[in-house]
């Protein structure tokens, strides 16, 4: 694999907060159609990297590269209208709009209209909010707000609102985090098949190693800022040095 090729290349980032090295010399690329999962405990530099992949930081060295163009000092918003969209950890949505308001948010920000129209304007692109509504399984819940959905749910709709900026690369930030068994197993069924349906690269981080190795065609391990090790599945599941440093025991890891 070369970066050359690679639909998002790393190369060397560094990025440094008051003297503590959050991320030292980072490399790694996604070719097109491929499932990366960034693993490590926390603290290791993970939301960092999406971070500085987003352009919500800057790197204080490095490049970052999505379709041969350089993007580490474009603005958020410039780097989603290029075909980046990103859910975050904590539920990013506007808890007092519907389901559906939320999508349409999110499309009038894409076509550059301002969002505070949209109690106004509940027709405008109500009918494509919908269809991304119906592609994550929301659609019976256009109407309710969405304070009042579930927490899978809530998780749901911002994949509905990421879909809606029509990306070709997806950042997911802990998509199954705080979920019930049954939740988490839902959401990774859907991530799996939001890829294939519509031919999503896929950049994750995760701390459930059951939806890691479920989800992920490779996956790199960073620990204190640094990639602890790069591999296919079954490599990381029998790396050593990765029980001892990040999984810890064979019990404790389930690997």
């Amino acid at each position: 694999m070369t970066h050359s090729s690679a639909l998002l290349a790393v190369h060397d980032i560094s990025k440094q907060f008051s003297g503590f090295r959050a991320l030292q010399n980072v490399s790694l690329s996604l070719q097109a159609g491929e499932r990366l999962a960034l693993i490590g405990p926390n603290g290791a530099g993970k939301t960092t990297l999406f971070n500085l992949i987003s352009g919500r930081l800057r790197a204080d060295t490095g490049d970052i590269v999505y379709r041969g163009r350089p993007i580490q000092k474009l603005r958020p918003s410039a780097i989603s209208r290029l075909g980046i969209a990103r859910t975050f950890q904590i539920t990013s949505i506007y808890p007092d709009l519907t389901a559906l308001q939320n999508v349409q948010v999110a499309l009038f920000v894409r076509r550059g209209r301002s969002w505070r129209i949209v109690r106004s304007a509940d027709g405008t692109d109500a009918e494509e909010a919908a269809t991304f509504l119906d592609v994550v399984g929301l659609r019976p819940l256009a109407a309710r707000p969405s304070r009042s959905l579930s927490y899978g749910d809530q998780k749901k709709l911002e994949l509905a609102i990421a879909l809606s900026m029509r990306p070709q690369l997806l950042l997911l930030d802990e998509p199954t985090a705080g979920m019930a068994v049954e939740e988490r197993h839902e959401i990774v069924d859907l991530v799996r098949r939001l890829c294939i349906e519509q031919r999503l690269t896929l950049l994750f981080c995760e701390h459930d190693l059951e939806s890691v190795f479920s989800i992920a065609d490779r996956i790199t391990v960073l620990h204190q800022g640094r990639i602890l090790a790069e591999g296919a599945p079954e490599e990381i599941r029998g790396n050593d040095e990765i029980r001892a440093v990040y999984l810890g025991s064979k019990h404790r890891s389930g690997i």
